[in-house]
This record gives structure tokens, C-alpha cells and sequence, in this order.
């Protein structure tokens, strides 16, 4: 049975893919809208709206600031502390360095880290599955950015979210989760007092925008448009030019073979600027428990050893 405003849909294929909408979700009309859906497509417009300011605000100074910012909050916060460390668990750092890198995540503007971490590890629990938060079965904007302001759809499909109690239990995480929007009014304000009005644009309008979408690629594209290197059973590809704006997060058919591993871009030529950050902090004693596939994992996931399996086992069918 499919949730409410879910309705049954043809086989229409996603543009320059081979994946098929099978559901689709009323994005706007048909649905009931709820006070936080719109609390969040405000929060979204305003910062596309002030992206729209930036060529007038324009400085070398604002501009290398926000690349900065977005590094910190994007590589370090992000992909390296709420996905490779907390959803996945595949290191460990000294609890100061990891709240630190947590607390970054924060000024993503991508939810409090229960919340995020909670619906990621439901994504890889259902992966491209009707309970897949944010599957492009349900069309390409629904897996972008449709599922973020339908938090009715996420109610019905996960309406005890028990899967984070590792992050419950401890006074951090429930404390950012209470206080949330506060830490991103007071980094904003800050941000403010310090630059002005082109300061507030770049630092908050731009770096939100360019790293929320990015994000959301990943839940997208890389559910869409790229390669597979590994037999696995969704939807997921490796894209290098994802990869290239989320630090690593593009080699996608490669985390959903090895979700544990530290490491998403396995070639010497996959760039991952997450895991070179990871590997300094192994090489200085702060990251241990650092998590790789084996090579036995690797033989047993392999897309060429699959496919050859099955031309094996469809010449022995016809010869039989």
C-alpha cells in the first residue's frame, strides 16, 4: 500500500537514463502541506533568492571565504562527520574532534544530525524501494529535493524513527536536535555583524545553495546518470562530476557496494578529498578503526565477476 498523495504511475524513463518513474508523489497540489514543509521551502527560497545578490556583492575576499566555508561545512561537516562517521560508522575520532566536525555539519543547514543520520540509514535499508526516503523511482525533483519539504511522506513511511539510538543517548546530539535553528541564527547573525550585507549573501545565501544541491545530487543523480562498477542491487552510480563538488560523495555505486568503508573513490584516479582528510587524521593518531573493504569483498561484489557468472550459468542452461 502507498502512502497518501502516491499514486501509481506508467513507465516514463528519466532523461538520458535507464531508470523508470514507477510512483509518482504530488509535490504541490493534492497533498496536505504542514507548517515545517513550509517553514523549510521558505528557508530554501531564501537562499536561492540571496544567491541572486551575489554578482552585485561580489569580492575576492567574500569569495575565498565561502569556498572555505563551504569546505568546512561541506567536507568536514557533511561527508566526513554526519555520513562516513556517524550514518556509517566507518572510523572513529576522540569524542571532541567529532563533535567538532558534527557541529560544522550543523551550519549545513541539513537538519539536526539525528534527523539527517536517521533518514540515511533508511535510505540504505531501502534503498531505491517504495520506503527509500528519496528514491528516484518517484521522479527525478522528488529524489532531489520534493521528499525535503513532504515531511508527511516521511511520517507515514518511518513513524518511529528507532534506528539512531546510538546518537540518542548521548546529551550532544539531543541538545543540538532541541537548539537547532538557534546555532544557524547565531552563526547567521554573526556572519552579519562581521561583513555586512555581502557577507550575509556569499557566506549564508550562495555556500547554502551550491551545498544543499549538491547534496541533494547525490540522493539524485547518482541514482540516475553515471556508472556501476559493482553488483549491487539499486540504483546507484559513480559520477566523477559529483564527486568533484561533494568531496567525494559522486563515487556512489562504490559506498552502496562497501556503505562501511571510509574510502568512496576505491581507484587511485576516484578523487575523494573526504578520505585524503581521513588518512592525515590516521597518519597523526586521530582517526582509528578506519574501515576498507577486503579484496575478498571486492571479488564478491564485482560487476565483471557477476556478469560473467551469468553468461556461465545461461551457456550452461542452453547447452543443458
Amino acid at each position: 500500500m502507498w502512502s497518501r498523495g502516491t499514486k501509481d504511475f506508467g513507465q516514463e524513463r528519466i532523461c538520458f537514463s535507464n531508470v523508470l518513474v514507477i510512483r509518482k508523489r504530488n509535490l504541490f497540489w493534492g497533498r496536505k502541506w504542514r507548517s515545517l514543509d513550509i517553514k523549510l521551502v521558505l528557508g530554501m527560497l531564501g537562499f536561492h533568492i540571496l544567491t541572486l545578490f551575489a554578482p552585485f556583492t561580489f569580492t575576492w575576499n567574500v569569495f575565498w571565504l565561502t569556498v572555505l566555508s563551504y569546505f568546512l561545512t561541506g567536507a568536514l561537516g557533511i561527508t566526513l562527520g554526519y555520513h562516513r562517521l556517524l550514518a556509517h560508522r566507518s572510523f572513529k575520532l576522540p569524542k571532541w574532534l567529532e563533535y567538532t566536525c558534527v557541529y560544522l555539519g550543523v551550519h549545513a543547514s541539513q537538519r539536526d544530525p539525528i534527523y539527517w543520520v536517521s533518514i540515511h540509514r533508511y535510505h540504505h535499508q531501502y534503498v531505491d524501494l517504495d520506503k527509500d526516503p528519496h528514491t528516484p523511482i518517484y521522479g527525478f525533483w522528488f529524489s532531489h529535493m520534493g521528499w525535503i519539504f513532504d515531511s508527511g511522506y516521511i511520517k507515514e513511511k518511518y513513524q518511529e524513527r528507532k534506528n539512531v539510538e546510538d546518537l540518542k543517548s548521548q546529551a550532544f546530539y539531543r541538545f543540538i536536535k532541541r537548539t537547532y535553528v538557534w546555532h544557524l541564527f547565531g552563526l547567521w547573525a554573526l556572519v552579519y555583524a562581521w561583513g555586512g550585507f555581502p557577507y550575509f549573501v556569499w557566506i549564508v545565501g550562495v555556500r547554502n545553495t551550491c551545498l544543499l544541491n549538491a547534496t541533494f545530487l547525490v540522493n539524485s543523480a547518482c541514482h540516475i546518470w553515471g556508472k556501476r562498477a559493482w553488483s549491487t542491487d539499486d540504483l546507484s552510480k559513480n559520477n566523477w562530476w559529483v564527486a568533484l563538488i561533494t568531496f567525494g560523495e559522486g563515487w556512489h555505486n562504490n559506498h552502496h557496494a562497501f556503505e562501511y568503508s571510509a574510502r568512496h573513490g576505491l581507484e587511485w584516479w576516484q578523487i575523494d578529498l573526504s578520505w585524503y582528510v581521513i588518512r592525515f587524521l590516521e597518519s597523526i593518531g586521530l582517526a582509528t578503526n578506519v574501515k576498507l573493504p577486503s579484496h575478498a569483498h571486492k571479488l564478491k561484489k564485482s560487476l565483471a565477476i557477476s556478469d560473467d557468472l551469468l553468461m556461465k550459468q545461461t551457456s550452461n542452461s542452453i547447452n543443458y
